[in-house]
């Protein structure tokens, strides 16, 4: 199966539809990542299948809540090689994406991808999490850090009836305990990403008290 077919494929077991664009973008975006890689190490993986699964479709999990929750600004904290918010500014176009990462090597690549793939609604953040001061309607991480430090981290980064979505891939019941008492946890979604066997999860978030703000 080529890697079109598969993206494909796999996107549509999770329910997500793919137009040409998207999927011609997604697979541009896959392509600089290899290309980066091998100077960059932006990522332990080298085979592109293994990538596509590991990283492209295990991004587009997350996009069904996404979209569900229809947030106009997102922000990625810790965005590494650009996962999962360049695959979500690709799906998004009318969504405002920054990929924030203190890291000058991925940040550059960052900006490679956002000028190459023609991604008007990205913005590249080179900065420590602490140091930056906008609001967003999501605050996203994939593997960044603990729950409770991810919160933490970002508290002034969330806007008023704002969602934080946590990535997690390990057992979150010893995590889920340590949040401070002004975070909620609205849901725990379990995802499953065809070719992946792994425990894949989505924590939403967000701050005490929003709900009745709103």
């Amino acid at each position: 199966m080529s890697l079109e077919a598969e993206l494909t494929a796999g996107a549509s077991q999770m329910g997500v539809s793919l137009d040409h664009q998207a999927c011609t973008q997604l697979l541009a975006y896959l392509t600089l990542l290899q290309k980066w890689n091998k100077v960059y190490n932006l990522s332990a993986i080298r085979d592109p299948q293994e990538m596509l699964v590991k990283h492209i479709l295990d991004s587009l999990a997350v996009v069904p809540y996404i979209e569900s929750a229809a947030p106009q600004t997102l922000i990625d904290v810790g965005t590494g090689g650009g996962l999962p918010g360049i695959p979500l500014a690709i799906l998004f176009p009318q969504m405002s994406v920054s990929l924030l990462d203190s890291n000058q090597k991925k940040t550059r690549f960052l900006v490679q991808v956002k000028a190459q793939l023609g991604l008007d609604n990205v913005q590249v953040l080179h900065t420590r999490v602490e140091d930056h001061q906008d609001q967003y309607q999501a605050v996203i991480s994939r593997a960044f850090t603990a729950l409770d430090n991810f919160v933490n981290l970002t508290r002034t980064l969330l806007a008023v009836n704002g969602r934080w979505w946590a990535m997690k891939s390990q057992s979150l019941p010893e995590e889920m305990k340590s949040l401070p008492e002004w975070v909620e946890v609205k849901s725990v979604y379990e995802l499953s990403v065809p070719g992946l066997v792994a425990e894949r999860r989505l924590v939403e978030m967000q701050q005490r008290g929003d709900e009745l703000n709103g």
